[in-house]
């Protein structure tokens, strides 16, 4: 692997726009410590409208040159993580962070404390306008909110993040797993991270096999694995109750502006909608030529991946084609984005792995890859400049406090660049295999992001009901219920096998309470978006381009509904549904 001075500088981000150098960094970070004093003032004094209208401009500033210095260190750091210079810059710029997080703390207190009488007059002043929607949700948030001292306490339980930790450190460190077999009896290593390179191999006795010795042991430890769960559910429910929510859930969405409904509306229409699914896996077992299924095959590749390399140049010509759809701006945007160098493209020795999208209001977008070339390296640019589209359009559009985007709403953009991506590659596909590949592409992100995420949260709905309607939740109640639903979820042509019953206790994302669903709703909502996109539908790229642009300014709900993607109408699910039908009868 390259070290980063071999690689070239066209094919590294330009960080000068958040500083020019080394030098400036540490000058703007002594101007902010120096600044920070300047904040004392305030400090109790957050009680009338011009004050709080002061303190709000002085810290947009304060906070706009922070955010320069955040974006600067955390960047150079990802590309070297080993370079003592990078880890130098990311340590300064973390202590700053954490001064200001201590020193602006009484900042969300004192808001908090305003009376709703003052909130309403804000909220009305057109002067505020910009700050409309953060005095709305501090007006929600005040709800339930709890006596100071009992706030401060509960803000010093980081300990209670434990339960996630203990099973992180738990199959890290503790578990171990037997060799397993391919069907010519060689023996292969197994850990956690081999898992899904064996779970995709199309070599049956080896699928099997890694499946059955994982959940195995899962299971030999499921007392220890059920009682860490149950202990960290009943920690989110007591909390739910103690802030005055009516369930844990309602808690959760409440966060992200998300109705019940819409949760509901969800699982509702993607049961509805299982027989795309069956379908699929009945394709796809004769399509692996099984005389039967199991759980442990609908894993399995069922094309070979194509052997075509990209290089970066080319990368970015095939995206400016197949995003040609979203218009004129769009494409030069991507050109944009190589040319003023927001990507940092390829890996070096030090250079954190994955990738990922970071913006600041004012600034371009920077995207972080580590490209080698095959189409998943392109199609993960192509997710990544989706999110910086997101964030260009939002900040060119929103007000700084109304620019910034829920997770709710983030996987949309990403998504729907990928959705564009593999449609043209099913469109120029020069045989029938390249194009079953990019078609079974998009169905199994469909079977695992839509129909996995949706009955994880489904499982997560029940377990959490059941504790607070007092019911009793044991391991056997959260196998029996796990193994229920992928029943329901795997229907009549596909055979489980025991060990399925323990994977539920080896999925980290039920230790982040109702996060999963967002996934699902991200790719219908994508799909929505391209399908009405690509069918060349009146006012379909306006109303993309409206939901891009539209950051904070509402609720997520309300700015997709603006943007005629209402997810509290089913019919918009059954719309994305009707497209996977299409491609699975194509295929």
């Amino acid at each position: 692997m390259k070290k980063r001075s071999q690689i070239k500088e066209i094919y590294k981000w330009d960080l000068t726009d958040f500083c020019a150098n080394d030098e400036e960094f540490y000058q703007k970070c002594e101007k902010l410590q120096k600044n920070m004093k300047n904040f004392e003032k305030y400090r109790g004094n957050l009680k009338d409208k011009e004050t709080i209208y002061k303190f709000l401009k002085d810290s947009e500033t304060y906070e706009q040159t922070l955010n320069e210095v955040i974006m600067y260190a955390a960047c150079k750091n990802n590309t070297n993580l080993s370079d003592s210079k990078n880890n130098e810059l990311y340590e300064h710029m973390s202590n700053l962070y954490d001064k200001f997080s201590e020193n602006f703390s009484f900042v969300s207190i004192e808001l908090h404390k305003l009376s709703n009488k003052l909130l309403d007059d804000i909220i009305s002043d057109k002067k505020f306008k910009d700050y409309d929607k953060y005095f709305k949700d501090i007006k929600q948030d005040k709800k339930h909110m709890l006596p100071d001292e009992v706030e401060k306490f509960v803000s010093a339980m980081n300990f209670l993040d434990g339960y996630s930790k203990n099973l992180k450190f738990f199959e890290g460190v503790n578990l171990k797993f037997d060799d397993i077999k391919d069907s010519k009896d060689k023996l292969h290593k197994l850990d956690s991270s081999l898992y899904g390179k064996y779970m995709h191999s199309k070599d049956i006795e080896l699928r099997k096999n890694c499946f059955i010795e994982t959940h195995k042991k899962f299971g030999n430890n499921i007392d220890f694995l059920a009682s860490n769960y149950i202990s960290h559910v009943k920690a989110t429910c007591f909390f739910a109750k103690q802030r005055k929510y009516s369930s844990a859930i309602n808690a959760a969405l409440e966060g992200e502006e998300v109705t019940k409904e819409v949760y509901d509306n969800l699982i509702t229409s993607v049961r509805k909608n299982l027989h795309i699914l069956f379908k699929f896996f009945k394709k796809k077992k004769e399509m692996l030529g099984l005389k039967t299924m199991y759980n442990f095959d609908t894993l399995a590749t069922i094309e070979k991946k194509s052997s075509k390399t990209y290089t970066y140049d080319e990368a970015i010509e095939l995206l400016k084609k197949a995003l040609a759809p979203l218009g004129e701006e769009y494409v030069s945007l991507i050109q944009k984005a190589k040319d003023e160098r927001w990507i940092d493209v390829y890996p070096n020795e030090g250079k954190r792995s994955g990738a990922y999208e970071s913006g600041i209001y004012g600034k371009h977008p920077v995207v972080f890859t580590n490209f080698t070339g095959e189409f998943e390296s392109v199609s993960t640019l192509a997710h990544e400049l989706g999110h910086a589209m997101h964030t260009y359009f939002t900040n060119k559009n929103q007000p700084e406090p109304k620019s910034d985007y829920v997770i709710f709403l983030a996987e949309i953009a990403s998504t729907t660049n990928e959705m564009l991506l593999n449609h043209y590659m099913i469109k120029n596909a020069k045989s029938k295999a390249e194009k079953d590949l990019y078609i079974t592409t998009i169905l199994e992100d469909a079977k695992s992001t839509i129909y996995r995420q949706v009955m994880f949260a489904e499982f997560e709905d029940k377990v959490h009901a059941m504790l607070e309607e007092g019911k009793p939740v044991t391991k056997d109640v959260l196998n029996n219920l796990y193994f229920s639903l992928n029943k329901d979820y795997h229907g009549k042509g596909v055979k489980l096998v025991k060990e399925l019953q323990y994977e539920w206790a080896r999925i980290p994302h039920f230790f982040n309470d109702f996060y999963v669903y967002k996934y699902a709703i991200g790719l219908l909502c994508a799909i929505n978006f391209t399908s009405r996109i690509l069918s060349g539908e009146r006012g379909a790229i306006e109303d993309y381009f409206h939901f891009l642009s539209s950051g904070c300014k509402d609720t997520p709900i309300a700015i997709l509904k603006e943007a005629n993607c209402d997810v509290e109408n089913e019919n918009t699910f059954n719309s994305s549904f009707k497209y996977l039908e299409k491609l699975v009868k194509e295929l």
